[in-house]
């Protein structure tokens, strides 16, 4: 049966398989140049899209240009560190969002069809930025052919989503990539864009009663609009001088801690303003030749668990990049994870990478430097032994750790002061199992264990169930440990607690056309003043005290003004600035919610 199915399913795609394709490649290739978007998607189309092809229960729909909102809430990745910058930019390319859920959101979705051809989502476009949540959002861009294969895949259940989700949305977005690469919306012509098009969506609050009645659909307005252009610093300063926090703008030149040689390059400026250290929040897993996924996952997990997951991106770097790609420019950590030998091509790669600054993180290791050598000691090898572990405020820690027996042994050192021991086991030979080391004048350094900080007690082959309680009673520890040898190398491993939802206040530095908006707000709201959307219903209150609890769903507005202060914007200082007759005299704030974009639909 499983055979006859497949020739069904070749029989078909033969049959109908290239025309549907040939489509999808005509309509992008015919309307792309349009402020017209593409989406395929895995659900009903909304009203307004113009559905093109339907294959089974996913569409390809056509309609009006889409504008990414809320740019500072998403980071900057621009590319994957092993993709080389000349194939970023082509001649005609479509910026796109792809949104992606866990495997286990959906029962129905299982990821691609495995008996089909996959198309793997990275090797056809390059990610500039993402989105973090539930769904995962990518921002990329992509060439127009490529764009199109993209979207037949998704079509066919055919895509394959690099970080094992299940790709559910694929949209083309306006005025995005520039955004992106001038650091997520900072540079002033594409956040005009972005402004204009914010500020007429949302026009409709501040008409006469008249036009809000008529219900008219208002255009996004072009960058030709003498009106918005006139506007356009006054309403974004107004908000700037309104804002207690004095937000940095951003030289420039974003690329000055560059060689000299670099700063000429756009794309590597967009990329290098990640940090300060320079580089992108990039890190990278060498496994050797290895090619066992369960590796890469079981390193990748802990590193998780240790760094902000929303400030780092986790890559593996396979054997054949090292030489071929441009990775050590693009990553900030090498986290180096194979007994293997270590190439002399290879090696040179890693020193290349330390002398640019970059960090190196050795787990178990053969990979060394600056005179320390490994000696192999049998006896200790898959053996659990207590560690001392010197900490950077000069105490000492005590666990439990499996360690891979191999000792560091200082030779002959190139300099005394670029090597320092950090852990030792706690026995007669007190042999170094954790060591420091810098090399180059940029800032270079690398940590090499040889201790296994990188599994738990679950993840380990251990001999006695005494081994498996010592690990497991220095969990917490070895926790510790990582992730002050992750903070020495320059990561955040701060886990950033998510603030409580704040409700909503409506204001207006006019009373008139506060009192004129309320008015016209009554016809527009159920009988309990509940504004329902498909994400976020708005419960519109008189005051705080109606109580209404704010949740991700329902956001209380508060329309009275006279019970609003808040130590981040002044309604004042915002009405002083603002010098316009209509745009921006209706404000919604709050200082936490989950997304605008929710906020807004609908």
């Amino acid at each position: 049966p499983a055979m006859l199915i497949t020739l069904c399913y070749l029989y078909l795609w033969a049959r109908w398989g290239p025309r549907s394709a040939a489509l999808v490649r005509g309509t992008v290739r015919r309307l792309h140049r349009s402020r017209c978007s593409f989406t395929f998607c895995a659900r009903q189309p909304r009203p307004g899209e113009r559905v093109r092809l339907r294959v089974g229960g996913r569409v390809f729909c056509t309609g009006e240009a889409q504008f990414l909102d809320d740019l500072n809430r998403w980071s900057v990745l621009l590319v994957s560190p092993c993709i080389p910058p000349e194939k970023l930019l082509p001649a005609e390319h479509i910026a796109f969002v792809t949104e992606s859920i866990s495997a286990h959101t959906e029962n129905s979705q299982k990821g691609p069809d495995s008996s089909k051809e996959i198309v793997k989502w990275s090797d056809f476009c390059s990610p500039l930025a993402y989105k973090p949540g539930e769904p995962f959002k990518l921002i990329a861009e992509a060439s127009v052919d490529n764009f199109s294969s993209l979207g037949i895949a998704f079509l066919e259940d055919r895509l394959q989503m690099d970080n094992g989700m299940v790709p559910h949305r694929i949209v083309s977005m306006d005025a995005v990539t520039a955004a992106v690469k001038s650091g997520l919306g900072q540079g002033e012509e594409e956040k005009s864009k972005l402004e204009r098009g914010k500020e007429h969506e949302d026009e409709a609050p501040s008409l006469s009663d008249k036009e809000a009645g008529a219900g008219e659909h208002h255009h996004l307005h072009l960058s030709s609009c003498h009106e918005c252009l006139q506007l356009e610093n006054s309403t974004i300063e107004s908000v700037k001088f309104a804002s207690a926090e004095n937000i940095p703008e951003l030289p420039d030149d974003c690329s000055s801690k560059l060689e000299e040689g670099e700063k000429d390059d756009c794309l590597e400026k967009g990329i290098k303003r990640i940090n300060l250290a320079g580089k992108p929040p990039n890190i990278l897993i060498y496994l050797g030749s290895e090619a066992a996924k369960a590796r890469f996952e079981q390193v990748k997990s802990v590193l998780r668990e240790c760094v902000g997951a929303e400030s780092y991106t986790i890559y593996q770097l396979h054997q054949e990049q090292v030489l071929r790609d441009p990775w050590i420019d693009n990553s900030l950590l090498l986290v180096i994870a194979t007994e293997e030998p270590i190439p002399e091509g290879s090696h040179k790669q890693f020193m290349k990478f330390l002398s640019k600054g970059g960090k190196i993180l050795g787990f178990s290791s053969s990979f060394t430097f600056g005179g320390v050598q490994i000696k192999h000691r049998n006896k200790l090898r898959k053996a659990v032994h207590e560690l001392v572990v010197s900490r950077k405020d000069s105490t000492e820690v005590k666990l439990n750790l499996l360690v891979s027996g191999c000792v560091f042994e200082e030779g002959v050192k190139e300099d005394p002061s670029r090597v320092k021991a950090l852990s030792r086991l706690n026995n007669a030979d007190k042999d170094t199992v954790i060591v420091h080391l810098t090399h180059g004048s940029s800032g270079g350094e690398a940590i090499l264990c040889q201790a296994h900080l990188e599994l738990d007690s679950n993840s380990m082959d251990v001999q006695t169930e005494e081994d498996f309680n010592l690990l497991k009673m220095s969990n917490s520890k070895r926790y510790e440990i990582l992730q002050e040898i992750l903070t020495s190398l320059g990561l955040s491993c701060e886990l950033s607690e998510i603030p409580a939802l704040t409700p909503i206040f409506l204001l207006s530095p006019d009373e008139e056309i506060h009192l004129a908006f309320l008015k016209w707000l009554e016809g527009n709201v159920d009988a309990e003043g509940l504004r329902a959307s498909s994400k976020v219903s708005l419960k519109f209150v008189s005051s705080c005290e109606s109580r209404v609890e704010v949740t991700p769903s329902l956001m209380p507005v508060i329309t009275e003004m006279g019970s609003f202060s808040s130590e981040h914007f002044s309604l004042k200082t915002y009405q002083e600035n603002l010098q316009t007759k209509k745009l921006g005299k209706i404000l919604l704030f709050t200082e936490v919610t989950t997304t605008t974009m929710d906020l807004l639909d609908g």
